[in-house]
């Protein structure tokens, strides 16, 4: 039991990390994220607060509360590879009008701006973080996430 909330309390300050690692590349290095970017952030922050509930709730409750989180990893997993898509098919909108218009409204947009608010374009081209871009990182952790969550999830006792 202590093995699986240590790594729902690792997965979660690995998701918070990430969103840390994003606020750093938009205000140092002035990479503005586009909606599917925000989006990801939804899902990572996602992940991160449902590993911590789960972390402390009893083992049926903690078995339930990860299962939920695998599928918000999967769905982040998802989000991902939808702006890689969007990436290899730059004359395909990424959701500039309708998307951008409705995260901006969300009330975490709000309370939050400089972690949700959508002011980038999702076919913007940045350089790669040791060989990869931003979006292939989210897919690649998310993917992993996804993983991991789910053993956690059907393991046993």
């Amino acid at each position: 039991m202590k093995q699986k909330k240590l790594i729902l309390l690792s997965i979660a300050l690995a998701c918070f990390a990430f969103l840390g690692f994003a606020l750093y590349l938009q205000f140092m290095h002035d990479m503005l994220p586009c909606p599917l970017c925000i989006m990801q952030r939804y899902a990572f922050a996602m992940v991160a607060l449902l590993c911590l509930i789960a972390a402390v709730l009893p083992p049926l409750g903690s078995r339930f509360m990860a299962g939920l989180t695998t599928l918000a990893a999967a769905g982040g997993a998802g989000i991902a590879g939808w702006h890689l898509w969007i990436k290899a098919h730059p004359t395909v909108s990424c959701g500039i009008d309708p998307i951008e218009t409705l995260l901006n409204k969300l009330p975490f947009a709000d309370w939050l701006p400089f972690l949700f608010q959508a002011d980038g374009l999702c076919t913007t081209e940045y350089a790669p973080i040791l060989g990869l871009s931003i979006p292939q990182w989210s897919l690649l952790w998310f993917v992993i996430f996804t993983i991991v969550l789910t053993t956690v999830t059907l393991r046993r006792r």
